[in-house]
């Protein structure tokens, strides 16, 4: 690794160092703080004239905070004469915002792309973005890694039996598709139907056979975990022996943690993208480090070589 420097933003220090680890460099040192007046200070404790300044940040709350301090470090970076400026986001913020879906609302993630770019970023790499549109929200390049690898490599090597991927509605059948063809096991999809705009569901059949096997569940990102305790329920109503649950991002916002403990779910696998706190980590929740990931695709940008391998494409 030669002409690269990396650097935690706040909140972002763990994963950070875990990059760093695989990378065998040292972390970049920085100073951020707050002065009286609420107003946000950096600066880069050590030369990267010339160099490629990776720039790491969590969305740990508050997230508003945490955009302001990447947008100051991208700044800090950019005068102090970077050669280039990566931005790491292992999620991406707002990124449910991604269309205009409602009358009067903004596309809030393609107002973080022009942020993010304005402010001096020649490159942006992330993870499961919630809709891989948002790559086009941006003028410059945003690869997008995956935890699908990640998350299959994990499940595998708990040698489940009689498995069966089950597919929560009908928009996430072609992911839970990808899944089940590498298990090499059946598909499930659970159909679920609505009263106009009531959220409560009248009636919910599942198409598929799923009595006596065992379930995984995939998704993007858990927040308040809603969705999935609802397919869970279903799911051991209908005779489901186990159930495991994945995804990329563990948000686990409100009452996610409480749900998923009440819950019927075995296991839920996320990974590191969003920092977990202490007090929100229960047996049944297992954390992956998505990191070694990241270093790797940092260590392929250093040395001019292909990213392709570690996307996600459909064949």
């Amino acid at each position: 690794m030669k002409d690269i420097k990396i650097f935690p933003c706040n909140t972002a220090e763990k994963f950070t160092q875990e990059i760093c680890d695989n990378l065998k460099i040292k972390m970049g040192e920085i100073d951020t703080f707050k002065f009286k007046n609420d107003n946000t200070f950096v600066q880069l404790k050590e030369t990267v004239r010339d160099k490629d300044v990776y720039l790491v940040q969590t969305t740990m709350p508050p997230v508003n905070e945490r955009i302001m301090e990447l947008l100051i470090t991208i700044e800090a970076a950019k005068r102090a004469s970077a050669r280039r400026i990566i931005v790491v986001l292992p999620y991406f913020m707002y990124s449910r915002s991604d269309k205009k879906d409602q009358s009067r609302v903004p596309i809030t993630a393609k107002l973080m792309a022009t942020l993010i770019e304005a402010a001096g970023a020649d490159r942006v790499i992330t993870c499961d973005l919630h809709n891989p549109a948002i790559q086009g929200y941006f003028n410059i390049n945003c690869d997008r890694l995956t935890a699908k690898f990640l998350l299959q490599a994990y499940f595998k090597s708990k040698d489940l039996k009689d498995i069966v991927v089950v597919a929560t509605d009908a928009g996430s059948s072609k992911k839970a598709y990808k899944y089940s063809h590498f298990f090499n096991c059946p598909l499930a999809l659970i159909d679920k139907r609505r009263d106009d705009n009531n959220d409560n569901a009248v009636s919910s059949n599942i198409i598929g056979d799923i009595k006596g096997k065992t379930a995984l569940i995939f998704d993007d990102e858990i927040s308040t975990a809603g969705t999935l305790i609802e397919a869970a329920n279903i799911l051991k109503e209908q005779g489901a022996k186990e159930i495991y649950a994945g995804a990329a991002h563990g948000i686990l916002v409100g009452p996610a943690i409480e749900r998923i403990k009440k819950s019927p779910i075995k296991e839920v696998a996320i990974t590191n993208t969003v920092p977990l706190e202490p007090e929100k980590r229960i047996d049944k929740i297992k954390v992956l480090s998505i990191a070694p990931l990241f270093a790797e695709a940092i260590k392929r940008l250093n040395e001019s070589k292909p990213l392709g391998d570690l996307f996600e494409y459909d064949k």
